[in-house]
């Protein structure tokens, strides 16, 4: 049952610049988590550093803003603490991608019960547009003034190569697509990751809404199955004049969840287990 998105409501003021991609974002979040029927008190956001991770300070909702990178160790954490939290994990392409990069791989690799939103606008919003890992080769950035030397990570690529439950990649400008993903990527057990384009107005000039809008394409209209790995390894590769959104893989496989695999069939939350005070006491006298 659907719940009133007036209760996300916050009064606060929210300093993106006109145009930045992550207003929609933040709209299509909480119209899909009110939809959903997911009250504010259900859900927790953890969030890093970065414009993307300022987000969860504009509504009202249970979260943390983390160190840069460390987004998905605590949002691990929390979903092994208390699995009937909704655990979604936000951030930027510079916070995901390079300072949390193994993170990822690691978080994928575990299955953890986590979804994943990071907010890929190629380049490093907060700090005034330095290049970031998905900033592309040839790209002039104020760390890279003659150009960025480097090709551009392949988010999707990646995760695909960890077989992840759920990879998807969506764009701002399309936010009925968005909010369709990203209910799938709420509602899959495991790790679900969706990389999601969006124009930085301030700092990124080639990369824009317009850039955008006129090369993406929906995948799954144009009959994706996303049961098919190889072949969402092939359009993960497509970039350029045509860049493939959508549901890219959908894992259908029986591996269980990091919280299964690690606490087996404890059936309450960890955060409501009883501590062992003798186990603790030889924990201390071990290491201090």
């Amino acid at each position: 049952m659907a719940v009133d998105k007036k209760a996300y409501n916050l009064d606060r003021e929210n300093t993106w610049c006109p145009g930045c991609g992550n207003f929609a974002i933040m709209e299509v979040f909480i119209n899909t988590l009110a939809g959903m029927g997911f009250s504010p008190h259900e859900v927790l956001v953890v969030s890093g550093i970065g414009q993307a991770g300022k987000m969860p300070q504009h509504f009202r909702v249970n979260t943390m803003h983390v160190l840069h990178g460390r987004i998905l160790p605590v949002a691990t954490g929390a979903s092994l603490a208390d699995h009937r939290l909704k655990v979604i994990a936000v951030g930027g392409d510079g916070d995901g991608y390079a300072e949390g990069g193994n993170h990822l791989i690691h978080a994928a690799r575990r299955n953890v019960d986590v979804t994943y939103l990071v907010h890929n606008n190629m380049v490093y919003g907060l700090t005034k547009g330095q290049a970031s890992p998905t900033s592309g080769q040839g790209t002039q950035t104020p760390t890279t003034p003659n150009g960025n030397p480097l090709a551009g990570l392949n988010p999707i690529q990646l995760a695909l190569g960890l077989k992840t439950a759920l990879v998807a990649r969506s764009f701002s400008g399309d936010k009925k697509q968005l909010g369709r993903i990203l209910e799938k990527a709420i509602q899959k057990p495991g790790f679900a990751f969706i990389d999601i384009l969006q124009p930085c107005p301030s700092f990124n000039k080639i990369n824009t809404f317009k850039w955008f809008k006129d090369r993406v394409y929906d995948i799954n209209d144009e009959g994706h199955d996303p049961g098919n790995l190889e072949e969402a390894f092939r359009l993960s590769q497509e970039w350029g004049e045509n860049i493939p959104t959508g549901i890219f893989y959908d894992n259908s496989d029986d591996r269980p969840g990091f919280r299964e695999a690690l606490l087996g069939s404890l059936d309450q939350p960890l955060v409501e287990e009883d501590l062992n005070p003798l186990a603790i006491k030889e924990i201390m006298e071990e290491h201090l």
